[in-house]
């Protein structure tokens, strides 16, 4: 078998206030923000996509979440500070790397995510 079988056309997040963490994530990465159904979010930043979509859920976030988006910035720990006005939180995890470092971050429901601040080779 040759050839994809998709692409990838969005991220759905679970959350119990979908305004808020899409006016958080559309301030982060530059996106428009729209309703594509009543109380649900959608933030696109291409209209290529991927997308954001933020679903409401009443149930709360309950451990680490299993799939993170990593964000590419050209200084990590300046970001840390912008995140934090923004509603975000650094949790205090940095990992460093040859290629570069990853700090760990948390939006205003607590899900994670990461800041990557690439080295040039």
């Amino acid at each position: 078998m040759t050839g994809t079988l998709g692409r990838l056309a969005g991220v759905t997040i679970d959350c119990h206030d979908p305004q808020k963490l899409a006016n958080f994530w559309s301030a982060v990465l530059g996106g428009r923000v729209t309703e594509p159904l009543p109380g649900w979010r959608r933030v696109t930043v291409t209209e290529a996509g991927p997308v954001l979509t933020f679903q409401p859920v009443s149930e709360p976030k309950v451990g680490k979440v299993r799939l993170h988006l990593d964000i590419a910035v050209a200084d990590a720990d300046e970001v840390v500070d912008r995140i934090g006005l923004l509603g975000g939180r650094w949790t205090g995890e940095r990992h460093d790397y040859p290629e570069g470092a990853v700090l760990v971050m948390a939006d205003p429901e607590s899900n994670e995510f990461c800041v990557v601040q690439y080295y040039q080779e």
